[in-house]
């Protein structure tokens, strides 16, 4: 077999295998690292190298590794936009966690968004205590979005919060 098919055909594979893992295991969009999640994206990269370069370790074996995955990637994300319904599995939905200052706990467990954090979300967009709250989301990219009611004018107002964890995902 080709050497640099043989790399192509082992890179799609890893891509594929790491796309379906950090699906399955949360990580639906990594909005915000942590320590542990840098630690980890570095030693998975360190333990897939050989996997898709196989023995070829030369410059264009890495070159063509790295071609498939942008390609790979390229193709996966038009496919998304274009299919709603793949776009379905592969992202969540977003979830409502508060509705008119009442917080659906059963969401949360799912979620495993703990109340400390949902205050935190909720403080940092201004905002004294959770009854003031009209709407809070978490959104597929692992953000938190707050709508409020503006005291002052009445008017809503509208805020977003990264996430320190990106949420879980239960499809795939």
């Amino acid at each position: 077999m080709n050497p640099f098919l043989d790399v192509a055909l082992r890179s799609l594979a890893v891509y594929l295998f790491m796309f379906a893992a950090i699906r399955i295991f949360g990580k639906n969009q990594l909005s915000q690292l942590n320590a542990g999640d840098i630690v980890l994206l570095l030693l998975i990269s360190n333990a897939v190298q050989n996997a898709m370069v196989g023995s070829n370790v030369s410059l264009e074996g890495g070159l063509v590794a790295a071609l498939v995955l942008f390609v790979a990637n390229f193709v996966i994300k038009k496919i998304i936009f274009r299919n709603p319904r793949i776009k379905s599995i592969v992202e969540s939905d977003p979830i409502v966690l508060i509705k008119d200052g009442i917080v659906d706990n059963i969401k949360m467990k799912e979620q495993e968004v703990s109340f400390d954090e949902l205050e935190e979300a909720v403080r940092e967009h201004g905002v004294e205590k959770i009854v003031d709250v009209k709407l809070a989301v978490l959104e597929v990219d692992g953000n938190i979005s707050v709508i409020s009611i503006d005291k002052d004018s009445g008017s809503t107002k509208f805020t977003r919060r990264r996430r320190k964890f990106p949420r879980k995902s239960h499809k795939f």
